[in-house]
């Protein structure tokens, strides 16, 4: 005898709740295993085309490791320690820049810029905030980071999950098929192509633009001259991923270090702008529509909702596992309104009535 709905969904919203309690109790465990899984899934296309290509699955996998490997030292010798050089000396700056920021706008409008006014305070107290919270929040983080419990799970465990979990990841799949209930296999089926679809052109799609971006930004302010161009590239590279964000505060915080290094000097000044304006223009035009595409179906609002919720009630590894539970929740809204559509609430007609 069939189950029926209502015993399917209490079985279901049981399994829901043991996740929910799992990811609460056993967060900081699993966190290098869902960054293995993470890194596995963004890597298997690559993985599929090396197998298309004539390599097996274990060379497929080891060709990716090693490139990994070799990407990994050059950013640890070349970027790492200048991008966290830059950022501490930005921190650092931060007050002397905003200072000279009130010293022009008292010289340009000193109505504005009275002793006493909300204005000047108010930079102030931005330019000590940084300081002494940003400072606070570099060295916290490392501190944190610096246990060996810490550096083994990054450096250690996710990399072997991650090579472990690419090598086996079509078998994965397989098995999991398998154990999925017959009667309801070809729906959960369809439902899983479009999670993925819509998961792997938004992580792996935008993933790559945030990548490009990034190094585009950082590069150009750098040959540019920018004193702090490494940190600008990589905030706007991260913040890619929101529509237009990553340009506007990029160019902003760009613009306004031009400003103050190269007051003057205005061709630099515009530089700086047209690096921010051309970058606009080729994720628009190029690289968004390219990899991405626009039939993606994950709104940002909802991403930004869905690992705000899940991030405050889990942690970074609710952070993790956002994207993926969003995408799903997104296309399973989709599937129950189609099925409302075609459903007598909506219509108001019996299955068999015939339309004319």
């Amino acid at each position: 005898m069939a189950l029926t709905v209502r015993e399917q969904l209490k079985y279901w919203g049981i399994a829901a709740i043991i996740f929910a309690v799992t990811l609460w109790y056993l967060g900081d465990v699993l966190l290098p295993f869902l960054v293995g899984a993470a890194i596995a899934y963004c890597l298997d296309p690559i993985a599929d085309r090396l197998e298309a290509m004539g390599f097996s699955r274990g060379l497929a996998t080891g060709i990716i490791t090693i490139a990994a490997l070799l990407i990994f030292v050059l950013l640890a010798l070349l970027v790492i320690p200048t991008l966290i050089k830059q950022t501490g000396q930005l921190i650092n700056v931060a007050p002397d820049l905003l200072r000279d920021l009130q010293t022009f706008l008292s010289f340009r409008f000193p109505n504005i810029m009275a002793e006493d006014g909300v204005v000047r305070e108010t930079l102030t107290s931005i330019g000590d905030t940084i300081k002494d919270r940003g400072g606070e929040l570099v060295q916290t983080a490392l501190t944190s980071a610096a246990s060996l419990l810490n550096i083994i799970l990054l450096f250690v465990i996710v990399p072997v999950v991650a090579v472990y979990l690419l090598v086996d990841w079509d078998n994965m799949v397989e098995r999991v098929d398998e154990l999925l209930p017959r009667e309801h296999a070809p729906v959960i089926r369809q439902l899983a192509r479009e999670i993925d679809k819509t998961m792997s052109a938004f992580v792996r799609g935008m993933g790559t633009v945030c990548l490009i971006l990034g190094v585009y930004y950082a590069a150009a302010l750098m040959l540019v001259g920018l004193q702090f161009g490494l940190v600008v590239g990589v905030i706007a590279g991260i913040l890619t991923f929101i529509p237009y964000v990553g340009a506007i505060v990029g160019g902003i915080l760009a613009v306004g270090l031009a400003m103050f290094q190269f007051w003057g000097e205005w061709i630099w000044i515009i530089a700086v702008w047209a690096i921010f304006q051309s970058g606009q223009f080729i994720e628009g035009n190029f690289l968004t529509p390219k990899l991405v595409g626009d039939s993606v179906g994950l709104h940002p609002v909802w991403l930004l909702l869905g690992m705000s919720v899940f991030g405050t009630t889990f942690g970074f590894v609710g952070l993790l596992v956002a994207v993926p539970i969003a995408a799903a929740l997104g296309v399973i809204a989709r599937f129950l309104v189609q099925k409302y559509k075609h459903s007598r609430l909506y219509t108001g007609k019996s299955p068999d009535t015939e339309t004319d």
